[in-house]
């Protein structure tokens, strides 16, 4: 199949996910990168009890209200 014929099925909205190789597709930037913070006590209670009330772990709130804040800077 020619490029252009897939890039028609595309924005068409076809399924073209039988015309690629998914076991070489990668996301590029979003491995993990480890970092270290040091929160203040204080800070690290109220994460916890924030996460604790929304039922998810520290880290992954940490995350959450990071990328929400990056997509505002965004604009």
């Amino acid at each position: 199949m020619k490029a252009t014929e897939l890039d028609r099925k595309f924005d068409d909205g076809e399924d073209i996910t039988s015309h690629l190789d998914l076991s070489r597709a990668r996301r590029p930037d979003l491995r993990p990168k480890r970092v270290n913070v040091d929160f203040p006590l204080w800070m690290v209670q109220n994460l916890d009890r924030e996460a604790k009330r929304l039922g998810v772990a520290r880290q992954a709130l940490i995350k959450l209200w990071v990328a929400e804040r990056l997509e505002q800077l965004r604009g």
